[in-house]
């Protein structure tokens, strides 16, 4: 697996976290449709805090996105093309 950076629409919720709604992959907009599950990894040494959201998107695909906190960026895993 590779990460791609994308371009990310969120909704803030009254505690100021950030949840996608829908996002830019391949050229294409995916409207998320669902929050399946999300997790935060913290960060050790060098690495930063990473906010992960798995969600279904309108396309019907399920997509691992992430926040990278020190990168202040977007990012989603694309399966490697062989």
């Amino acid at each position: 697996m590779t990460e791609e950076k994308i371009e990310v629409t969120a909704y803030s919720g009254y505690r100021g976290e950030e949840t996608p709604r829908e996002f830019i992959l391949h050229g294409r907009n995916v409207e998320e449709i669902e929050v399946l599950s999300r997790w935060i990894e913290e960060g050790t040494g060098h690495q930063a805090v990473k906010r992960y959201f798995k969600v279904k998107g309108r396309d019907g695909a399920i997509h691992k996105i992430h926040y990278d906190e020190d990168k202040k960026e977007w990012f989603c895993e694309v399966a490697a093309v062989r």
